[in-house]
C-alpha cells in the first residue's frame, strides 16, 4: 500500500511537472534568435524600440492603404458604391480575424519574431502587387468617369479582378498576423518580475500607441495627399517603402531580442480542464482546496512563480482536480487536471465580460468614421479662399492632440500616480479602461448636441456651421481612447495566461469587428423601429442629414454607453473579488 502511495504521488508530481512546462514559460526559457538562453543584454528598452518602429510604418503603410481604398476600388476597379463598400470593410474585418491566426501560430509554432518576419513580408508583396496593378493599364479596366456614367465603366472581372482580390488579401493576412504579435514581442522584453522592467512594461504599452498614433496621423494627412496627387500606384509604393523600413528596424533589433519559445499545444490544456469538469460534474469540490490535485501549494506563505493560488471563482472548474479516490492507476491529463491549469482556463473565462464591454466603446468609434465624417461633410469645410479641409481627414484630429498627450501622460501622470497608488502603471488597467469607457460617453454627447445645433442651423436659419465646431466629439474620443485601448491591452497582456500573449492580444483586436458589426445591426434596427409610415425611413434612412434625426442616435448611443459602463463597473469588481485567493501574499497588482 505504501509503494503504491508512492507512485501515485510520483505521478502526480510528473503531470503538475508538464503541466507547468506547458503552461508556465519562464524568464531563463526565453532565447536568443539562435535558440539560446538569452541572457541580461537581452530585452529592455532598447530591444522594444526596434518593435516599436516596426509599429509605426506598418500602421503607416496599412492606414494609408484602407482609409483611401474605396476611392481606388470605384474610380480604378470601377466597382458599384455598395459592392465597394463592401469589399472595404470585408477587408478591415479579414484583417482582425487573420489576427487570431496570427496570435495562434505565434504562440503555438513560431514564436512572435519569426511571424512578424514571414508575414511581414507577406504584406509587403501585397502593398507591391496593388501597386503594380495601380500603375499597369493592362491590370485595369479602361478608363472612364463612373461620376457621370456609371454603365458606361467596364467593373474588373477575370484576371484582373483576381489579381487585385490577390494582392489585397495578401496585405490582410500578413497585417492581421503581424499585429498582435508586434504589441506582444515588445512587451515580451520586458520581466514583470523586475520591478524597473515592470515600470518600463507600463511605459511600453503607452509608447506603442503613441507609434500607432503617429503611424495613423502622417497616414490621414501625407500618405493620403501622396495618393490623391501623385496617383495611387505612387500611393501604394509609399506604403510598400514604409513596410520595408519597418522590416529594416525589426531585422536591425534581431541581436537584442528575447524571444520565447512557442508552446505547441496552445487549446489543448483548456479542452483537458473542461472535459475533465464535465466528466466529474456529479462530484462534490472539496471546500479545502489543498484536498485538490496540485493544490498543495494553496495555503503556502509564498506560492512558486510557477503556479497559480487557487481561486473561489467559477467553482464548476474545480472538479476537474478532483482525484478519484482508492485507486492506484494513474489518471489521463483528461479526467484529472492540476489547480494551476485550471486557475489559467478561469483567467481566460474572466476575461470575457470585459473584452465584451468594449464592443459598444467600438461601435462608438464605427460613428466617427461614418456618420460624424457626413456630418463634416454638411458643414463649412473652408479654411482659407484657396483651402478646404477633407471631411476624412478629420479623423487625424484625436492623433494631433495624442502625440502630445501619451507622452505627458507617461511622463507626467504615471509618476504622480504611482505615488498614492502604487501601481506601476499608475492607475491600474482596469481603472485606465473604466475611465476611458465613461469619458466615450461624452464624445456621443457633444456629437448630439452639435448635430441639433448643426440641423436646427441648416434647416431654420440657413446658416452652415463651421467645421471646427465638430472637433470635441473627435477630441474627447480621442482621449478615451488612450485609456481604453492601451488599458484592454495592457490588461490582458498582464494576465496569467502564460504563453498566450500573442493569441490574447489578436483577441482585443476583434473587439474593433464586433464593434463596427454591432454598429450595422444598431442602425437597421433603429431605422426599422422608427418607421412609423409608409414614407418614413426611420431615423437614418435618408440621405439628407437635414431630414434624417442623426441626433437622437447620437443620444441612443449614448445611454447604451452609460449602460455599458455600469455592466462594466460591475465585472471588473467581479474580476477584482474572484481573483483573489485565500492568500493575500499571491495577489498580484496586475488584476486590481
Amino acid at each position: 500500500m505504501e509503494e503504491a502511495n508512492n507512485q501515485s504521488k510520483k505521478w502526480e508530481q510528473e503531470e503538475i511537472s508538464n503541466e507547468m512546462n506547458n503552461w508556465e514559460l519562464t524568464e531563463e526559457e526565453s532565447v536568443d534568435w539562435r535558440g539560446r538562453p538569452s541572457n541580461p543584454k537581452h530585452g529592455g528598452t532598447r530591444a522594444a524600440l526596434f518593435v516599436l518602429g516596426l509599429q509605426a510604418f506598418e500602421i503607416m503603410g496599412i492606414a494609408a492603404v484602407g482609409n483611401n481604398l474605396i476611392t481606388y476600388v470605384i474610380n480604378e476597379m470601377h466597382f458599384p458604391l455598395s459592392k465597394a463598400a463592401n469589399i472595404v470593410t470585408n477587408f478591415v474585418g479579414t484583417i482582425f480575424i487573420f489576427g487570431l491566426l496570427g496570435g495562434y501560430l505565434s504562440d503555438a509554432f513560431l514564436g512572435s519574431f519569426w511571424t512578424m518576419l514571414i508575414f511581414g513580408f507577406v504584406e509587403l508583396s501585397g502593398f507591391i502587387l496593388l501597386s503594380v496593378q495601380a500603375h499597369l493599364p493592362q491590370l485595369k479596366p479602361p478608363k472612364c468617369n463612373p461620376l457621370i456614367d456609371q454603365s458606361s465603366c467596364e467593373e474588373a472581372k477575370g484576371f484582373k479582378a483576381t489579381f487585385f482580390f490577390m494582392a489585397l488579401y495578401l496585405v490582410a493576412l500578413g497585417s492581421g498576423c503581424v499585429k498582435p504579435n508586434m504589441i506582444a514581442h515588445g512587451a515580451d522584453q520586458f520581466s514583470q518580475s523586475h520591478p524597473k522592467q515592470s515600470k518600463r512594461l507600463s511605459s511600453y504599452f503607452n509608447a506603442a500607441y503613441f507609434a500607432f498614433s503617429m503611424g495613423e496621423l502622417i497616414a490621414l494627412t501625407l500618405l493620403v495627399w501622396v495618393q490623391t496627387h501623385s496617383g495611387m500606384d505612387v500611393g501604394f509604393g509609399v506604403s510598400a517603402a514604409a513596410m520595408t523600413i519597418g522590416l529594416i528596424s525589426l531585422v536591425s533589433g534581431t541581436m537584442f531580442f528575447r524571444n520565447k519559445r512557442p508552446r505547441r499545444s496552445l487549446f489543448t490544456p483548456i479542452a483537458q480542464v473542461v472535459v475533465a469538469a464535465i466528466s466529474k460534474r456529479k462530484l462534490v469540490a472539496p471546500s479545502d482546496p489543498i484536498m485538490l490535485h496540485g493544490g498543495n501549494h494553496a495555503s503556502n506563505d509564498v506560492v512558486p512563480s510557477s503556479t497559480l493560488p487557487h481561486t473561489p471563482r467559477l467553482r464548476f472548474l474545480d472538479k476537474a482536480c478532483i482525484k478519484v479516490q482508492e485507486t492506484n492507476t494513474k489518471e489521463s491529463p483528461w479526467t484529472l487536471c492540476t489547480v494551476s491549469q485550471v486557475e489559467q482556463v478561469k483567467t481566460l473565462i474572466s476575461l470575457v465580460p470585459i473584452f465584451a464591454s468594449t464592443i459598444v466603446f467600438n461601435t462608438i468609434l464605427a460613428q466617427l468614421q461614418t456618420f460624424s465624417v457626413q456630418q463634416g461633410s454638411s458643414m463649412n469645410t473652408r479654411l482659407s479662399n484657396s483651402f478646404h479641409i477633407p471631411p476624412a481627414s478629420l479623423q487625424a484630429i484625436p492623433y494631433i492632440m495624442l502625440i502630445f498627450l501619451v507622452p505627458l501622460y507617461d511622463s507626467l501622470f504615471v509618476p504622480f500616480a504611482r505615488k498614492f497608488t502604487g501601481q506601476n502603471s499608475g492607475i491600474t488597467p482596469l481603472t485606465r479602461i473604466g475611465f476611458g469607457l465613461f469619458l466615450s460617453t461624452f464624445s456621443m454627447v457633444s456629437a448630439a448636441l452639435l448635430e441639433k445645433k448643426r440641423r436646427d442651423s441648416s434647416v431654420l436659419d440657413g446658416r452652415i456651421l463651421s467645421i471646427f465646431w465638430i472637433t470635441p466629439q473627435f477630441l474627447i474620443f480621442g482621449v478615451s481612447e488612450m485609456f481604453t485601448a492601451v488599458g484592454l491591452i495592457e490588461f490582458f497582456y498582464k494576465q496569467s495566461a502564460k504563453g498566450m500573449e500573442s493569441f490574447l492580444m489578436a483577441f482585443t483586436y476583434c473587439s474593433y469587428s464586433f464593434g463596427f458589426y454591432f454598429s450595422s445591426v444598431l442602425v437597421s434596427i433603429v431605422n426599422k423601429i422608427t418607421s412609423t409610415s409608409v414614407n418614413s425611413k426611420g431615423w437614418l434612412g435618408d440621405n439628407d442629414l437635414n431630414k434624417d434625426r442623426l441626433d437622437l442616435f447620437y443620444w441612443l448611443l449614448a445611454v447604451l454607453s452609460l449602460l455599458n459602463f455600469l455592466s462594466y463597473l460591475f465585472w471588473s469588481r467581479w474580476n477584482i473579488k474572484s481573483s483573489r485567493s485565500n492568500n493575500s501574499n499571491v495577489v498580484g497588482d496586475d488584476n486590481i
